[in-house]
């Protein structure tokens, strides 16, 4: 069974959700408000996966990135995009947005997440934290990965306190490149091919730019590994995210009613799950597609 033959599996956390198209109830900033925040991998068969996305609610104060300038600016960043380590960022948007609404989006089973799966959780936000933000690492890759560097871009609530919500797509043609590792694609250091410690890349003391893309017959996009582990081959033929019309992902914030809202997990060091690949996939659960 390949990864195209997969269901979404999706971890709900709500009992009713809203349409966005329907949507009419208004929240102010005399009460939070219950959003579900949602993530698919929508990358074709053989394509790329995603670490846990980190999520968060803020006023507009917390910038994940510039173009064109170092990540040594943004505390927290490069271990996300270099190991898909959630925890420096969850502390950095802690101390600077000490009012904001964070967490890390897990999937049902052990990451990464899969071609064609998404997973959603709950939050409790207040208005006055309007805008939402994201990041997560591509894999495999040496520091590629998926974020918005403009804090005002997704605005989930207006200054009245309305809910706006958001729905959009993540293209291949947004895929950065953080500047920190040099593009190689050794095994010792590209995160979920081979990768068995953090930090272990060559420094490329760069800046955050737009990903050129994996080496054209490079380790990556020449995988073609016959080893299974429960169903998932490691086959990343189909993972040019340079492809005209790739996808990498689709983000959702909705409101929602009646829910019971879940714990949303802690974010750890993904790279001790991802680091002999397979181990990751291991232990999860899947369902063919009829």
């Amino acid at each position: 069974m390949n990864m195209s033959a997969l269901f979404s599996r999706h971890r709900v956390a709500v009992a009713t959700a809203v349409s966005l198209g329907a949507m009419t109830t208004m929240a102010t900033a005399a009460s939070a408000a219950t959003l579900k925040v949602t993530i698919e991998n929508l990358a074709p068969e053989n394509g790329s996966l995603l670490t846990p996305a980190w999520v968060g609610f803020h006023d507009g104060t917390f910038d994940l990135y510039d173009r064109g300038e170092s990540l040594d600016g943004f505390p927290g960043v490069e271990e996300l995009v270099e190991d898909g380590n959630n925890e420096p960022l969850t502390e950095a948007f802690a101390a600077s947005n000490p009012d904001g609404v964070q967490g890390t989006l897990l999937s049902d089973g052990p990451p990464p997440l899969e071609v064609g799966e998404s997973t959603s959780f709950t939050f409790e936000v207040d208005p006055t934290n309007q805008y939402f933000s994201y990041a997560a690492m591509v894999l495999p890759s040496n520091d590629a990965f998926i974020a918005n560097g403009n804090p005002f871009a997704h605005e989930i609530f207006d200054d009245a306190g309305n809910f706006l919500g958001a729905d959009f797509v993540v293209l291949g043609s947004d895929v950065l490149d953080g500047g920190t590792e040099v593009n190689d694609e050794l095994a010792s250091s590209t995160a979920f091919l081979g990768q068995a410690a953090p930090n272990t890349g060559t420094d490329e003391n760069g800046v955050v730019a737009l990903h050129p893309g994996f080496i054209p017959d490079g380790r990556i996009l020449t995988t073609t590994d016959s080893s299974e582990f429960n169903g998932l081959p490691l086959n990343f033929t189909g993972a040019d995210f340079t492809a005209a019309g790739y996808q990498v992902a689709r983000f959702s914030v909705e409101l929602v009613e009646d829910n019971v809202v879940e714990d949303v997990p802690e974010p750890g060091t993904i790279l001790g799950l991802l680091a002999a690949g397979g181990l990751v996939v291991a232990g999860r659960k899947r369902k063919q597609v009829a």
